[in-house]
């Protein structure tokens, strides 16, 4: 949430500095995010009034105008705003001022005529992110001659504080004042808010038919509303520094009246009701287009406000359309509500939406809100826009309305809990100041919660409260005294701080994404996956259960090539989930992948492109860690997200262990990539398999070496080759080493030369050539019977 300091400071005004007020919000527990200017930086600027205005003689668009900016003569300004009338006082840059963007202000002439000074827009001096179509009008209270950041008090900051989900009592001004005024002892000075007088005898009838979901409903029908009346400038300004774009008077106080106390409001057009207002579960086959244009087709789980004509709005959510109020709206009904936190957690995400109503309802509003949050708005209704305001319907069922928690809070328990003991007087003090009923006891206190504090529902609530009111930094830090044995360290098994080592020393960066997924993405690589769907997903494209480390690995990719990073090299360890949820398997795994060139960027570096043996090379880098890589095998196979003839099986000790390959072109063209990547994924159960290192003897005999070259079939794998090898080299074989691969002149078509060295030692003795010859033959008689392969002359 986003808010203005000033407005903050006329609640509650510490003797703190903007920075040092941040920094004491966050230490109780609300994250400060960002500190910024709400204006760019401008000098030279004044409030004056125009006072004539003439057609340039050589120019249609310009206007020649005077202003009256407080000086002693008139000043003469060319000016191309459309919207540039006589009367009207503006923000008017002198000459010598300095705009935003260092834009100094000079004498000019233009098209013949002189111009001293420029008549600003709000864009033009940093107030809004977008051109604005015309010149920044002022209320005619406005005094000439005054300074513009001075009369707009844009010497202000924005706080934009990130709030935890159980802190939705903060999600307001009222909300943060009450923790600055209990973190520092002051008193919180709340704008006055009486009850509006029924001027009307218009009302509307709410019949509650879900009152689980909705135990209370005030609404109030206001007369005479002028819609095409403009929000005062002030207001403007406060919804603008909170992040909140004015749209018209109506919403504007809706949305101010959110802003400043936390209740979210809403107005319909009373005109376009029909009949008593209703509070239901939607009807199936009902559909409501909302006011942002889009048609959604509800469920019967979703809470609606209706009419006798059908769906109104989805509670607590947004609007509808056709009940909205217009530029012809006179008449309004002005709804404010208490729905259940539960009935709307996880209903605006899953139809796509997330809306700042949505968000508070989700955390929890104050139940008794309603009434005082529907006078604000009538007050400030009726004095901007206008009208007659009718008496106020409520609607509001006691048996489900949130019963207050009362809780126990143990001194004993407290001070176990902070290693410190607190004064009763202090500890009364805190939880008076949070606005906790409090009754002292012979053990401690008994505490009624307020009904804007959800959170606080058990003892160890009331401990967590009173810590950071106290403050973290003022409670003692003491160690846990233990005896802690060594656990000793089993040498056939890889840990993942291993994994991640080598792979980090290959010039890999670990990457961490989410478990779940877009489900366009991973059926784009994985068609055949089937995993569980989230009931209440984050957003649309994280609504499946990753199947494979693919699809996080692939969008972290596109993500570093869209900042210009054209050399990615990432890997993750995590699970994976394969199944529905009655039949799930959760598979811990090690992916990762590579894009762009095989070396960093440099002038002695190569430009070729990484490819599958540099990807493979790492990953036998890792296998190897275990000793015992002769345990692990790479098989041709195909997967639906890696090229068919790039791709391999990766098989432990005869067993599935995982894949690697290059990104399947096809897949690529889906997803909009225009690079080549490399990827695989191991099973971390297989990787953390090894051998237990065991001392071997050095032979003091000499190693006897043969190099042999076959002609094979090109479709014949070096696997097959080195296995048929292995199985005839007899007992003393030591290495066999793939050192040469030719095809082309000298070899027949559709065949290549492959070329091996093998070495034989032994252990006690001198290994002679008779033997060797016999070990060679019977190697090139398997070789010929298995492979039909020849050996090369």
């Amino acid at each position: 949430m986003k808010f203005s300091e000033q407005w903050l400071r006329e609640w509650v005004s510490p003797q703190l500095s903007t920075q040092a007020m941040a920094d004491q919000i966050t230490m109780a527990g609300l994250e400060v995010d960002a500190v910024e200017a709400v204006a760019a930086s401008f000098s030279g600027v004044v409030v004056a009034e125009v006072l004539t205005k003439e057609k340039h003689p050589d120019a249609d668009k310009l206007n020649v105008c005077t202003v009256n900016d407080g000086s002693d003569e008139p000043v003469q300004v060319v000016c191309g705003a459309a919207n540039v009338d006589i009367g009207q006082k503006i923000p008017f840059a002198q000459v010598g001022g300095v705009l935003p963007g260092d834009f100094k202000i000079k004498k000019a002439k233009l098209r013949g005529v002189e111009s001293r000074g420029m008549i600003c827009s709000a864009s033009e001096l940093g107030l809004e992110e977008e051109t604005s179509p015309g010149i920044l009008v002022l209320p005619e209270s406005a005094p000439v001659g005054v300074d513009f950041r001075e009369f707009m008090h844009l010497d202000d900051m924005t706080i934009e504080v990130d709030l935890t989900p159980n802190r939705g009592d903060c999600l307001s001004i009222k909300g943060l004042a009450r923790e600055v005024g209990v973190l520092n002892r002051l008193a919180v000075i709340e704008p006055a808010i009486e009850p509006v007088a029924a001027e009307i005898e218009d009302t509307l009838a709410v019949n509650i038919e879900a009152p689980e979901k909705c135990p209370r409903y005030v609404g109030r029908v206001i007369k005479g509303v002028d819609v095409k009346a403009e929000t005062p400038l002030w207001m403007v300004e406060r919804l603008r520094r909170s992040g909140v774009r004015s749209i018209d008077p109506v919403v504007d106080i809706t949305n101010y009246v959110m802003l400043e106390l936390g209740q979210p409001l809403h107005a319909f057009d009373r005109d376009n009701l029909s009949g008593n207002i209703i509070v239901r579960l939607a009807q199936n086959g009902e559909q409501l287009t909302l006011l942002d244009g889009q048609k959604v087709a509800l469920r019967p789980e979703t809470l609606v406000i209706a009419d006798q004509a059908g769906p109104l709005a989805m509670a607590g959510i947004m609007g509808g359309e056709n009940s909205g109020v217009s530029e012809s709206t006179e008449t309004i009904f002005l709804e404010s509500a208490f729905f259940t936190p539960l009935a709307i957690a996880g209903q605006a995400r899953s139809y796509g939406l997330h809306t700042d109503a949505s968000h508070r309802f989700e955390r929890g509003v104050d139940p008794e809100l309603a009434s005082s949050a529907i006078e604000r708005a009538t007050r400030l209704l009726i004095d901007i826009c206008g009208g007659q305001a009718g008496p106020l319907a409520e609607c509001k069922s006691d048996a489900h309305m949130p019963a207050p928690s009362t809780i126990l809070l143990r001194e004993a328990r407290l001070e176990s809990a902070l290693s410190k003991k607190l004064a009763s007087d202090d500890v009364t003090d805190i939880l008076e100041r949070l606005g906790l009923d409090v009754t002292q006891q012979a053990e401690g206190w008994l505490i009624v919660a307020p009904s804007w504090r959800f959170d606080v529902a058990i003892e160890e609530d009331l401990i967590e409260e009173i810590a950071r009111i106290h403050g973290y930094n003022n409670l003692p830090v003491r160690r846990p005294a233990a005896r802690l044995a060594l656990r000793s360290a089993d040498e056939g098994t890889l840990t993942q701080a291993q994994l991640r080592r080598q792979m980090v020393a290959r010039g890999f960066q670990e990457a961490v994404t989410y478990s779940f997924v877009a489900p366009e993405l991973q059926a784009a690589l994985l068609p055949d996956a089937v995993s569980p769907v989230l009931a209440n997903p984050i957003s649309a494209d994280l609504s499946v259960m990753r199947a494979s480390l693919f699809p996080g690995l692939v969008r972290a990719m596109e993500h570093n090539l869209n900042r210009q990073q054209t050399r990615v090299r990432l890997f993750e360890t995590g699970l994976v989930f394969n199944g529905e949820l009655d039949q799930l398997s959760q598979v811990p795994m090690l992916g990762a992948l590579a894009c762009g060139s095989r070396e960093t960027e440099g002038w002695s570096s190569s430009k070729e492109r990484i490819d599958f043996y540099d990807l493979k090379g790492d990953l036998e880098s890792l296998l190897g860690l275990g000793g015992n890589l002769e345990a692990w095998r790479f098989e041709p196979a195909e997967h639906p997200a890696l090229h068919p003839s790039q791709s391999a099986e990766i098989l432990f000790n005869g067993e599935h262990a995982g894949w690697i390959g290059t990104l399947h072109p096809q897949v690529r063209a889906t997803l909009g990539l225009k690079v080549d990547a490399v990827l695989f994924e191991v099973r971390l159960d297989t990787l953390s398999q090894g051998k237990i290192p065991a001392f071997e003897a050095l032979s003091r005999y000499p190693e006897v070496r043969r190099d042999l070259a076959f002609i094979v079939k090109d479709e014949v794998p070096v696997q097959a080759l080195l296995d048929c090898a292995r199985e005839k080299a007899g007992d003393y074989l030591k290495d066999i080493k793939l050192f040469d691969v030719y095809a082309g002149k000298g070899v027949a078509e559709a065949h290549k030369s492959i070329a091996l060295g093998l070495t034989w030692q032994h252990p006690s003795r001198t290994l002679n050539d008779e033997e060797i010859n016999q070990l060679v033959d019977n190697i090139v008689t398997q070789v010929r019977v298995q492979l039909e392969a020849e050996l090369r002359g």
